[in-house]
C-alpha cells in the first residue's frame, strides 16, 4: 500500500489517505478490498467497517493501530475467517479465509486477547492439547522454551500470573510454524522484560520469513516493531505509512507557561486556541526551527523568560491523539459513534 496525498492538503493531512496500488497481489499475505463490515438490519443496521483497503506484504510486520471502536477487531474477525464480509473481497494466502477456512487456519497463527485455556490443566498439558490440533508443530518444549516457560511446565494454569497466561497463548500460536501470524494485543500485561522478548520473537518471524499483523495500543511497540503503520478510525484506515510517513506535514508543538502578555504573530505558528486563559500556552507550526527562532529571539528582545518551554516535533503519538480528538480529515463519523468492541 502506498500513500496518495489528496491534492488539497492541510497540516499532518499528507498522509491521511491511502490507495493499495500493488502490481501483484501475490507478493500479499492479505489482500482486503471495499471492506465492509454491517450488524443488524434495515434502519438498525450499523457499519463497524466503511469500505476498507488493505494490502499486508508477506515477511512484513504491519501494525494495525485505532482509537476505540474504530473496527480493528471487526476487521481482524474477517481477515481470520471468524465472520464475512458484508461487502468487499479479502483474500488471506492467496484464499478466502471463510470458503477455505481449513487451509487458511493450517498456515496462520492467531493469538487472541484471551484464550480461555482451562485452568485445571499444566502448562505441558495444555501445550500438548495444543500440539495435537496442528498438522506439523515443532515440539512442545521448543515452544515453551521460546517463551521461557520451561520452568513452569508442571504449574496449573490458573496459578500463572497474567504475564505468564499470555506468554503461553503466544507459545502456542506459534508452535504450528506459521506463515502468517495475528497477533491481538500480544503484549497487554506482560512486564517489560517479556515484552522486549515478544518483540525479539516478532522480529525473528519476520527475519524467518513470515509475516506478522500486530494490533496493539502501545505506540512505542508499533513503531519499534512495524515496517508499516495502518491507523483506523471510525471504520476506515485514515493514515497509512511508516512512522516518520505519517507523522510528516502534522503540526509540531511548542508549549511553555503562560504569560501575561499576548504574542507577537510568529512566522509558521498560531496558538491553539483550547490552550486561551489555561496555565499553558500552546503553539503548533509547521516549521519547528523557524517559529521556535522567532519566539526565543522575541522573548530575549523583550526581556521575557518562557519558564518550561518545550519543543517537540510531529510524532506517531501527536498524530494519533489528534485523530482520537476528533481530527481526521475524512470526514468520517466520530469513534464514539461505534459500538463498544466493533
Amino acid at each position: 500500500m502506498t500513500t496518495t496525498p489528496t491534492p488539497a492538503t492541510t497540516p499532518g493531512e499528507a498522509a491521511v489517505r491511502s490507495t493499495p496500488t500493488s502490481d501483484d497481489p501475490s507478493d500479499n499475505a492479505i489482500t482486503v478490498r471495499g471492506l465492509v463490515r454491517r450488524y443488524g438490519r434495515g434502519a438498525d443496521a450499523f457499519e463497524a467497517v466503511r469500505g476498507l483497503d488493505l494490502d499486508v506484504r508477506r515477511g512484513s510486520v504491519t501494525a494495525l493501530l485505532g482509537t476505540n471502536g474504530a473496527g480493528k477487531t471487526s476487521t481482524l474477525e474477517v481477515v481470520e475467517g471468524l465472520a464475512r464480509a458484508t461487502e468487499g473481497e479479502v483474500r488471506v494466502l492467496g484464499l478466502d479465509p471463510v470458503r477455505d477456512r481449513a487451509e487458511v487456519r493450517r498456515r496462520t497463527g492467531v493469538l487472541l486477547q484471551s484464550s480461555g485455556f482451562s485452568g485445571d490443566l499444566t502448562v505441558v498439558e495444555t501445550a500438548r492439547m495444543w500440539h495435537s490440533t496442528l498438522s506439523a508443530p515443532r515440539p512442545v518444549d521448543e515452544a515453551l522454551g521460546m517463551l521461557d516457560l520451561a520452568g513452569r511446565a508442571d504449574v496449573k494454569v490458573r496459578s500463572l500470573s497474567g504475564g505468564e497466561r499470555r506468554r503461553l497463548d503466544l507459545a502456542c500460536t506459534l508452535m504450528g510454524r506459521p506463515e502468517l501470524v495475528l497477533l491481538d494485543e500480544p503484549t497487554t500485561g506482560l512486564d517489560p522484560e517479556s515484552r522486549r522478548e515478544v518483540w525479539r520473537l516478532v522480529r525473528g518471524l519476520r527475519a524467518a520469513g513470515a509475516t506478522v499483523v500486530i494490533t496493539t495500543h502501545y505506540l512505542d511497540e508499533a513503531e519499534a516493531l512495524a515496517d508499516r503503520l495502518e491507523i483506523m478510525h471510525a471504520g476506515r484506515i485514515v493514515r497509512s505509512g511508516t512512522a516518520g510517513e505519517i507523522a510528516a506535514g502534522h503540526p509540531s508543538t511548542i508549549t511553555f507557561d503562560r504569560l501575561e502578555r499576548a504574542l507577537p504573530d510568529l512566522p509558521g505558528g498560531q496558538v491553539d486556541p483550547s490552550s486561551y486563559g489555561e496555565p499553558r500556552t500552546v503553539l503548533h507550526t509547521v516549521d519547528l526551527q523557524v517559529t521556535l527562532t522567532a519566539l526565543l529571539d522575541w522573548a530575549r528582545a523583550e526581556g521575557i523568560r518562557l519558564d518550561a518551554l518545550d519543543a517537540r516535533t510531529a510524532s506517531l503519538e501527536s498524530v494519533f491523539l489528534a485523530i482520537a480528538d476528533g481530527a481526521s480529515t475524512t470526514g468520517a463519523p466520530a469513534a464514539t459513534d461505534l459500538p463498544k468492541g466493533a
